[in-house]
């Protein structure tokens, strides 16, 4: 099982990001996906949305209004759209995956992680 997260990069304030979750060995139709990102020098991993199988979606506070999960099962990917990118937004972003009907607000229920991708905004 491999989640494989890209799409980072540099980014200047206000503008956005869209980053991808390619999953191989899974099926994601059959997950809940979150978003996670560890800022420099943050010990751990905070959860900033999840899109689940049936719809549901969740979005932290920090977020919420300017990102967008949605997924393409047809593709086996999960995309995060972000938006009005500020310089606190800069961290590494990871996508991890955690069965259907699981506790998705709980980050070690997730079972599969992707490598992380970094997402630096400045000018």
């Amino acid at each position: 099982v491999q989640l494989q997260a890209f799409g980072g990069g540099l980014v200047q304030p206000g503008g956005s990001v869209r980053l991808s979750c390619a999953a191989s060995g899974i099926t994601l139709d059959n997950y809940a996906i979150g978003w996670f990102r560890q800022a420099p020098g943050e010990e751990h991993k905070d959860l900033l949305c999840m899109g689940s199988s049936d719809g549901t979606t969740w979005y932290a506070d920090s977020v919420k209004g300017r990102s967008i999960i949605s997924r393409d099962n047809a593709k086996n990917t999960v995309y995060l759209q972000l938006n009005s990118l500020k310089p606190e937004d800069t961290a590494v972003y990871y996508c991890a995956a955690t069965p259907y009907g699981s506790s998705w607000y709980v980050r070690d229920d997730y079972d599969y992680w992707g490598q992380g991708t970094l997402v630096t905004v400045s000018s």
